[in-house]
């Protein structure tokens, strides 16, 4: 197990950018399975998630070619259809949750696919319910096989996925990404209601559109998707920058009280989040699609109308990302005021708040959902602490907590960090931060 070694109390200055969406990355590399024909896509963030999901492709017989860094040529013209059903297959997807993305496109092209218990961050109960119900909905039928502690999906003999309506009981992203690429292989139309509608879901429908899909409502909870008429082509994509990484970067820098551009963010595609940091009292300049956080001695937190502290909670898209609430809570413990923090779909993210209360911060976890931040206005430093990553987000709030300490901090289990952000300690020592990594 890997760690940060970090010392504390460093202000930072420069340009960064952003990394390619490790969200996105995930659903549309899983796409490249729907057709033989070469699919290019640029701006990969080669991080530990993407690139472990790269390397399955490559079991499973894709031909994959890195042309250059970020940008990779796929072609998914011989796959073998003896692995996608074989235990290695079923233990790798175990070990990744993003493979959970493959069972669409595979289910769609093949008619039979394995669906592994999925692995990924400890966060509390993910269900996989909205895309198995999604996939019977449109004529799959699925057993469980407890040996291989996997669902095998398989369209019955002689028919084929056929297009329907449905309503979605929530809003998941990964499934309703599965069950998209998995109506653009099937006959006929399907709709999808309660769909999300995450930049990255428009991404992935754009990416199907060029192949040759027709796609209505994009951008909407309403989709209407035509399966592939013919063949299904090939397509040049370019993967958006990652939101969580500019909102994590807004973080840092008011931690750390420094002045820093963002660069190439993809402002019309960041919905609510700069105006999320906003209410932080944090400044944040739009400059062209640049963003600009100046240096703040003090950042105050806003209340709501009637006087009472203000709530930050997530919502689906175009609400606030589940993803930020960690760093926005590392945050606020240096602002000015009260903020409750609103935790609602995953039960375990905010537990790593054991470890900031140790640094020092005032923070009342309420219950597995709620957390009351009560902020120190800088006038406390958070003290140096050894700490374990329990998963991507925590990791990096853990990181960002130890940037604004004074002393020095540890971070194990930096491996969970790296499934989301590349090469993080050395773009950020760039700018004047001190990491070391320790294998």
């Amino acid at each position: 197990m890997s760690s940060f070694i970090i010392e504390g109390g460093h202000t930072l200055q420069g340009e960064i950018t952003p990394q390619g969406a490790k969200n996105e990355a995930l659903q549309v590399i899983s796409a490249v399975v729907l057709t033989s024909r070469p699919v290019e896509i640029s701006n990969i963030p080669e991080i530990r998630d993407v690139r472990n999901l790269i390397t399955m492709l490559q079991l499973m017989g894709v031909k994959v070619t890195r042309i250059e860094k970020g940008r990779y040529r796929f072609v998914a013209d011989e796959i073998d259809r003896d692995y996608v059903l074989s235990e290695d297959f079923i233990k790798r997807s175990a070990a990744l949750r993003g493979s959970v993305l493959l069972v669409g496109p595979l289910l769609a092209r093949f008619g039979k696919a394995y669906f592994p218990k999925p692995g990924g961050d400890k966060i509390g109960r993910r269900k996989v319910d909205t895309h198995i119900q999604g996939f019977i909905n449109l004529g799959a039928e699925y057993v469980y096989e407890p040996s291989r502690r996997a669902y095998l999906l398989h369209v019955p003999e002689g028919k084929k996925l056929r297009g329907c309506y449905m309503l979605l009981d929530e809003a998941s992203v990964t499934g309703t990404a599965n069950i998209i690429m998995a109506a653009a292989g099937a006959e006929g139309t399907t709709t999808i209601y309660n769909a999300a509608c995450e930049p990255y879901v428009q991404q992935l429908c754009k990416l199907l559109a060029d192949m040759g899909c027709a796609i209505e409502g994009i951008g909407s909870n309403l989709l209407t998707i035509n399966g592939f008429s013919k063949e299904p082509g090939g397509a040049v994509h370019r993967i958006l920058p990652d939101m969580i990484e500019v909102g994590s970067f807004i973080g840092m820098a008011a931690l750390t009280r420094s002045s820093l551009t963002i660069k190439d963010v993809s402002y019309q595609n960041l919905g609510i989040i700069p105006e999320s940091f906003r209410r932080l009292g944090i400044t944040v300049e739009q400059k062209g699609d640049d963003i600009f956080i100046p240096a703040q001695e003090n950042y105050v937190i806003d209340t709501a109308l009637d006087g009472s502290i203000m709530t930050i909670a997530d919502a689906p898209w175009p609400g606030l990302t589940p993803d930020l609430l960690s760093v926005m809570l590392v945050v606020a413990t240096q602002c000015r005021g009260s903020v409750l923090i609103h935790q609602k779909m995953f039960e375990s993210r905010l537990f790593f708040v054991d470890g900031l209360i140790e640094m020092g911060a005032q923070i009342i976890l309420c219950d597995p959902h709620r957390a009351v931040v009560i902020g120190h206005d800088h006038k406390f430093t958070l003290r140096g602490n050894k700490m374990v990553s329990p998963d991507i987000r925590a990791g990096i709030a853990m990181l960002l907590a130890a940037m604004s300490a004074k002393g020095t901090s540890i971070i194990g289990n930096i491996e969970q960090i790296d499934r989301g952000y590349e090469d993080i300690d050395n773009r950020l020592n760039l700018l004047g931060a001190s990491i070391t990594r320790v294998d």
